[in-house]
C-alpha cells in the first residue's frame, strides 16, 4: 500500500513539472512574441488623419482688357460695277414734253457700263447710251406758222467721275457728269441743208444729267448699304466656339463698339477699315449665354484704328493629370529625418475652402495618409504650378506631433513642397493651339476671313474647380477679319 501511495507521489510530482515546464514556454513564447511585436512597434507607427472633405469652389470673377479687332472690307470696283449694271437696265431717262424746250428725249443702256479705277482716288463710269430724239422745228411770219418735227437716232457715251466715301454705314458716291460724246454729230436737214443741233440737245440734257449722276449715286447707296452686313459678320463671329468639347470650353467674343475709317480707293478696290472693340476669354462649362445686341452698336468714324488684341483664355489641368506628375516627381525620393523616412505610394488632389488638399499616403516609418493644403500658384518662368504655404492639415499636425514629429521639419516640409509642382506648358500650348487655327485663314461664313498672329502666354490668375485648375492666361497678338467680294 506504501509503495503505491509512493508511485502516486512521483507521478504527481511528474505532472507538476511537464505543467511548470508547459506553462513556462508558453510564458516565454509570448514574452518572445511581445518583445517582437513591441520592437516592431517602436520603429513603425500607424497615423489615422482625418481627411479634410471636398467643398463646392466658388467662382472667381477676372478682369479681361478689351480686345480691337481689325475687320478690313475690301470691295473690288467690278463688285459695284455688275450692282450698277444691274440696277440701270433698258430706258434710263424719258422725257415727253415737248412744249418746254421742242425736245422728246428718250435713251437707253446700249451696253454694260464700265467703271475703272482713276488718279485721285476716284472711280470713272463710262455710260453706252442710245438717244431717240424728236425735235420741232419751224418759224412764224407774216402770221403764218410752219413747224416740223425731226426723229433723230444717236449713240455715244458719258463719262462720269465720282468721290467715294462711307456715310451712316452706307459706302457713297458722288458723281459728276464730265463729258458727253456723240459718236456722229447731231443733225437735222432743213432745206436739203444739214443743221447741227449738238447745242441744243445737250442744253436740253441738263436734266438729264443731273438725273442720271442721281441714278448712280442712289445704286451704289442702296447695294453698299454695308449695315446688315457687317451686323450679321459681327453676330456670326461672336457666337461662343467650342474650341475642347473634353473641357467644355468655349471662345466668346463680347463687342461694345464698332469704328470706321474713310473709304480709300486704290488698285480697282474700295477699302474700309472696320474696328471692333470687344472682350475675347474662354470660358469652362456650358455653352455661355450670346450676350451681343447689334441694336446697342454704333459705326463711329475715325482716323486710324489700333490693331492689337487681348485674348483672355483658359488653360484646364486636371487633378488626374496633375496626380501622374506628382507621383512621377515623388517616385524614387525619401523624406524623413536620420534612420526614419518615409516614402510616398500614392496621392490625391481636391478642393478645399479656396485651397487644394493634397493627400499622401506614406510608407516607412510612418504608415497612412496624412494631408497638407496649400494654395495654387503659378511660376511664370517655369511655366508650373506649385503651392504657396503649404503646411499640414490642423488634425493631421496634431497626429503627427504625438507620433512623428520630425515629420514636421521645415527641412522635410520644403522637400516636399518642391516635388510637389507640375507643369502646365502643355496645356498652355493646348489652349494657344487651339486659337491659332482660328486665326489662319478661317472663313466662319462665305466671303469672310479671319488671319492674325499670336504672341506670348501671359498669365492672370488660377481658379479651382472640383475636377481641375484653371490658369487664365492672356494670349496678345493682332486679327484681321477680312470681308472680301459682295454676294
Amino acid at each position: 500500500m506504501t509503495n503505491k501511495i509512493k508511485s502516486l507521489h512521483i507521478q504527481l510530482f511528474r505532472d507538476f513539472l511537464f505543467s511548470v515546464v508547459r506553462i513556462t514556454y508558453t510564458l516565454s513564447t509570448t514574452i518572445v512574441v511581445g518583445l517582437i511585436f513591441l520592437s516592431s512597434c517602436s520603429t513603425t507607427k500607424k497615423i489615422n488623419a482625418l481627411k479634410p472633405e471636398s467643398d463646392e469652389p466658388t467662382p472667381i470673377v477676372y478682369k479681361t482688357n478689351p480686345s480691337f479687332v481689325s475687320v478690313p472690307v475690301v470691295i473690288q470696283v467690278k463688285d459695284i460695277e455688275s450692282i450698277v449694271n444691274k440696277n440701270l437696265q433698258g430706258l434710263i431717262y424719258e422725257d415727253n414734253n415737248i412744249e418746254d424746250d421742242n425736245l422728246i428725249i428718250k435713251i437707253w443702256k446700249q451696253a454694260p457700263i464700265i467703271l475703272e479705277n482713276k488718279e485721285e482716288g476716284k472711280i470713272k463710269t463710262i455710260l453706252p447710251l442710245r438717244a431717240e430724239i424728236k425735235y420741232r422745228y419751224g418759224f412764224n411770219k407774216l402770221g403764218i406758222s410752219i413747224t416740223d418735227i425731226k426723229d433723230i437716232d444717236l449713240d455715244g457715251k458719258i463719262e462720269l467721275l465720282s468721290n467715294v466715301g462711307l456715310i451712316d454705314w452706307k459706302l457713297s458716291t458722288q458723281t459728276s457728269l464730265k463729258s458727253l460724246d456723240w459718236n456722229k454729230i447731231p443733225t437735222i436737214s432743213i432745206g436739203g441743208n444739214p443743221l447741227n443741233i449738238t447745242f441744243l440737245v445737250n442744253q436740253a440734257l441738263k436734266i438729264f444729267r443731273k438725273k442720271i449722276e442721281t441714278s448712280i449715286d442712289d445704286a451704289v447707296r442702296k447695294s453698299m448699304d454695308f449695315k446688315p452686313r457687317v451686323l450679321e459678320a459681327v453676330e456670326k463671329l461672336v457666337s461662343p466656339v467650342e474650341i475642347s468639347k473634353e473641357y467644355e470650353t468655349w471662345l466668346n467674343i463680347f463687342p461694345s463698339e464698332l469704328y470706321a475709317t474713310k473709304a480709300t480707293l486704290k488698285d480697282g478696290t474700295i477699302g474700309i477699315d472696320l474696328g471692333m472693340k470687344c472682350n475675347i476669354e474662354t470660358k469652362v462649362g456650358q455653352l455661355p449665354n450670346d450676350k451681343f445686341d447689334k441694336t446697342q452698336l454704333a459705326l463711329k468714324t475715325v482716323s486710324s484704328l489700333p490693331d492689337k488684341i487681348m485674348i483672355n483664355v483658359a488653360a484646364v489641368s486636371t487633378f488626374t493629370d496633375a496626380k501622374r506628375i506628382l507621383l512621377n516627381n515623388f517616385k524614387g525620393q525619401e523624406f524623413g529625418d536620420g534612420k526614419r523616412k518615409v516614402t510616398i505610394q500614392n496621392l490625391d488632389l481636391w478642393h478645399k475652402t479656396g485651397k487644394i488638399v493634397i493627400a499622401l499616403e506614406l510608407a516607412g516609418s510612418i504608415n497612412g495618409t496624412v494631408y497638407l493644403v496649400g494654395v495654387p500658384k503659378f511660376d511664370n518662368a517655369t511655366k508650373e504650378i506649385y503651392f504657396d504655404q503649404l503646411e499640414y492639415v490642423l488634425d493631421t499636425k496634431n497626429k503627427l506631433l504625438k507620433s512623428a514629429n520630425w515629420l514636421l521639419s521645415g527641412i522635410v516640409l520644403k522637400k516636399i513642397n518642391s516635388a510637389c509642382r507640375y507643369s502646365i506648358q502643355e496645356n498652355l500650348d493646348e489652349a494657344k493651339n487651339q486659337l491659332i487655327k482660328y486665326t489662319q485663314n478661317y472663313s466662319p461664313f462665305e466671303g469672310v476671313y479671319i488671319n492674325g498672329e499670336l504672341g506670348d502666354v501671359q498669365f492672370q490668375n488660377i481658379q479651382i474647380t472640383n475636377t481641375s485648375t484653371i490658369a487664365f492666361i492672356n494670349i496678345g497678338g493682332k486679327i484681321r477679319v477680312k470681308v472680301d467680294g459682295l454676294k
